[in-house]
This record gives C-alpha cells, sequence and structure tokens, in this order.
C-alpha cells in the first residue's frame, strides 16, 4: 500500500517557511532551546527542526504541540480562517431574496 502525497502549492509552500520562521524567532526570543522546546511538545529534536524550516510533511497537531510549548502559543490558531470573507460572500449569494415587501408596509 503506498502513501498518498499531498501537492503543496509554492504560495502555500512559502506560507509554511513564513510561520516556521516566525515559530523559530519566537522560541529564540523566548532565550528557549530546542532540545527544552521538542521535550515539552513531545517530538524529536528534527522533527522541530523541520517545523521551524516550515516543513510540509509534518502534521498540524505537531505544529500545535510546538506552538503551545511556546508558552501557549497555540491559541492563535482559532484566528486561522475566523474571518471568512468570501465564505460570508458566497452565502449572502444564496440567501433566497424576497419579491414583496413584508404584509404592513406601503
Amino acid at each position: 500500500m503506498s502513501k498518498k502525497t499531498t501537492i503543496i502549492m509554492p504560495e502555500t509552500q512559502e506560507i509554511l517557511a513564513t510561520m516556521g520562521e516566525q515559530i523559530k524567532f519566537a522560541r529564540l526570543r523566548r532565550r528557549l532551546s530546542v532540545e527544552l522546546v521538542a521535550e515539552r511538545a513531545g517530538i524529536s529534536r528534527a522533527t522541530l527542526w523541520s517545523v521551524e524550516k516550515g516543513a510540509s510533511s509534518v502534521s498540524m497537531g505537531t505544529y500545535a504541540a510546538v506552538l503551545h510549548a511556546l508558552n501557549g502559543m497555540d491559541r492563535d490558531l482559532l484566528l486561522v480562517a475566523k474571518d471568512d470573507e468570501l465564505g460570508r460572500k458566497l452565502q449572502d449569494l444564496s440567501l433566497p431574496v424576497r419579491m414583496r415587501a413584508p404584509k404592513g408596509m406601503k
């Protein structure tokens, strides 16, 4: 049984690389070692290095564990897709439009 590979678009890979770099800078600003953050996250140092490089092969759960190990930065994940402007526009387009005004309006 072969493993499926996920195709990552170049723009998405750039986002992951930026996110990895930001995670690395957050660790360095807190003066936390690779060993300590990896231990707190329950991962190997090599996996943490992959996270800090923005590797697409690392699971979202691992990214979340690393963010949590950086003193609760995983709360930032709640901001992902919070303001779905496109989704709201598409939803508004599918809302029924009344052709007549409600009774009692003149």
